[in-house]
């Protein structure tokens, strides 16, 4: 692993008040006469030595009338002396907050380059705090505690294990910064549900035909498409939510790369999206999913999965499934519905009409540019 370099941080700062105090003796000037001459108490001038007290405009106008230098120059003295007490300041507490560290996945978020490359030792560890405060752009953990912490009310998990909090957010938020750079329509119900049938129609594509025109169509309908490498300990595989009321994310991670899972989990998130925001409080709900999970007691979660096997393969096409007992007839039966015959191998084996093991060189794996690998770790 390639750490970053850390710049030199010096841990003392001294205030303008040495500039001045050097000048002041330089002149065998005392406080009591130095204060005579600025028009200070020797009480001011000695909190205003020792950095008691923060160096005015005013008083920056009298040091450049009595002591010389220009105005801009004992400015700049300050602002430099507040800017390093306040980074010292915020070493002591990011100190403090370390143990916060051990919430988050740290090596999966180093190896998704969200934060720096560091060693996870007591030297590096506050500037970690640091890097992970501005990666989940809040102010303190307190706030995150508040803001991510509270989002779990909204989480519907489809599995037990999805309980990470820490590692949920961390993928959560590498979507968000995704769609932070996006700018697009608001959302369209019919242009989605029209985007839907076309994207339908690519699942026999390869992944660099398919994927760029699957954006393009869902962006048109104000629906986000996004693609994040898998945290595991997040056992989250697509995440359907909504960013505000007029923007649907559908964030997933290929986790199980093989194209009928990936497909499967797309056209269940998007059922998410088309069934279960019809009010602000809907809307609210962040549906985490695994398509590896073996059961969920969420009504929801069962109508997105009928939806979405429905509209891979229509109901009335399913009396057939039990009739594939060879490639050839499954090939046959996927390009008379107009899918790729992974899917329906991916149907056969999820229903019980073959064996795991069956067929599986009809499944296609793939990647894409922009998540190369299938989990950040």
């Amino acid at each position: 692993m390639t750490e970053l370099s850390v710049p030199f941080a010096p841990d003392w700062v001294l205030p303008p008040g040495e500039s001045i105090l050097d000048i002041a003796e330089e002149r065998s000037w005392t406080q009591a006469e130095l204060a005579q001459r600025l028009g200070y108490s020797e009480k001011h001038i000695s909190q205003l030595i020792h950095g008691k007290v923060p160096l005015s405009v005013d008083a920056a106008q009298r040091l450049e009338r009595v002591l010389g230098s220009t105005l801009e120059f004992w400015l700049s003295l300050e602002a430099n002396y507040q800017k390093h007490k306040a980074r010292l300041e915020a070493a002591e507490r990011h100190a403090g907050w370390v143990p916060w560290l051990e919430e988050l996945p740290l090596k999966e978020l180093m190896a998704c380059e969200a934060i720096p490359k560091l060693r996870l030792d007591n030297k590096h560890k506050p500037g970690l705090v640091e890097a992970c405060l501005r990666f989940f752009g809040v102010a303190t953990p307190d706030e995150w505690r508040a803001h991510y912490g509270g989002m779990q009310v909204a989480f519907r998990r489809s599995r037990a294990e999805q309980s990470d909090v820490g590692a949920i957010s961390a993928w959560l938020r590498l979507g968000e910064q995704q769609a932070e750079k996006i700018d697009g329509p608001k959302y369209d119900k019919a242009r989605f549900e029209k985007a839907l049938h076309t994207i339908r129609g690519l699942t026999s594509e390869p992944p660099d035909v398919f994927e760029p025109y699957m954006r393009k169509c869902l962006h048109e309908a104000g629906v986000l498409l996004i693609l994040v490498p898998a945290i595991p300990r997040a056992h989250v595989s697509g995440v359907a939510r909504w960013l505000n009321p007029t923007r649907p994310l559908i964030q997933l991670s290929l986790y199980g790369k093989t194209n009928d899972k990936f497909w499967f989990s797309f056209f269940h998130e998007a059922a998410h999206i088309l069934l279960h925001a019809n009010s602000k409080e809907e809307k609210k709900s962040i549906f985490l999913d695994d398509p590896n999970a073996a059961h969920t007691d969420d009504p929801r979660e069962h109508e997105a999965n009928t939806w979405s096997g429905n509209w891979l393969i229509p109901a009335q096409y399913t009396p057939a499934l039990a009739t594939l007992r060879s490639k050839t007839a499954v090939t046959d039966f996927a390009r008379q519905i107009g899918v790729h015959p992974g899917i329906v191998v991916g149907r056969l084996q999820h229903d019980g009409l073959i064996e795991p093991s069956w067929m599986n060189d009809l499944k296609q794996s793939f990647r894409f540019k922009d998540a190369p690998d299938a989990s950040c770790s």
